[in-house]
């Protein structure tokens, strides 16, 4: 545990927080509880409660509003950074409420597109350009791979498809696209509103996205390669 200012706590819900601890019939010392619980409306969802201060993680993180303690929760600490709990007063809901500036990160999704899109013949069939050479050891890299593991590949392989990292050069990454995405008419919508996207958001190092998959050589029926 260690202090650490992460939020902060209006007059209102400090009085009231003071007025349920002073409620409570046992002795044990006790702080205000905050954690995020998930999400929902593109907000996170928290809970709030008062607990025995022993309860509190080796991680969590304490902090002191005058005489109140409030315990946050360690996984939900940068979640909750900046944000104020306040006190609702409009019965019969009044509670209290976290201002929370922190938003959900948007889960990655394909694009909705038409099933009929035609492929784009100039630019699925050309010859994709060659990866440089890259490190995929760095710490860039891996950070890189972990989105396509959690956030990318999850999402496109409900439609037989799978990305990889194959090297990186600067700020830009060089992917392949392979299974259903590979010839697929949609793989540049794909590419440039769905896994660019999720990448550039994730690890702002990155700036831009290559696609060095041989579209050419994919069987997806949505491709077909430019007449002669």
């Amino acid at each position: 545990m260690e202090n650490q200012p992460l939020l902060a706590i209006s007059p209102a819900a400090l009085e009231r927080a003071r007025g349920f601890r002073s409620g409570l019939a046992n002795s044990v010392e006790v702080g205000l509880s905050v954690r995020v619980t998930g999400s929902a409306n593109g907000e996170y969802s928290c809970a709030l409660s008062l607990d025995p201060i022993s309860l509190a993680g080796s991680d969590d993180l304490v902090q002191h509003a005058e005489d109140l303690v409030i315990v946050v929760d360690a996984g939900s600490a940068e979640k909750l950074r900046g944000a104020t709990i306040d006190w609702l007063e409009d019965p019969p809901r009044s509670g209290f409420i976290v201002v929370n500036p922190n938003k959900p990160r948007p889960a990655f999704t394909l694009p909705v597109l038409p099933m009929s899109l035609p492929a784009d013949p100039g630019g699925a069939s050309r010859t994709p350009p060659a990866p440089p050479p890259g490190n995929l050891d760095s710490e860039l890299a891996r950070r890189v791979s972990a989105v396509l593991e959690r956030d990318v590949n999850p999402s496109i392989a409900a439609h037989g498809g799978h990305a990889e990292l194959v090297a990186i050069d600067g700020a830009i990454a060089y992917l392949r696209l392979g299974g259903g995405c590979q010839g697929c008419g949609m793989a540049t919508v794909t590419l440039s509103q769905g896994i660019e996207v999720a990448i550039t958001e994730a690890v702002p190092e990155i700036e831009a996205i290559v696609d060095v998959t041989d579209h050419a050589s994919g069987r997806n029926p949505y491709f077909e390669p430019a007449k002669k």
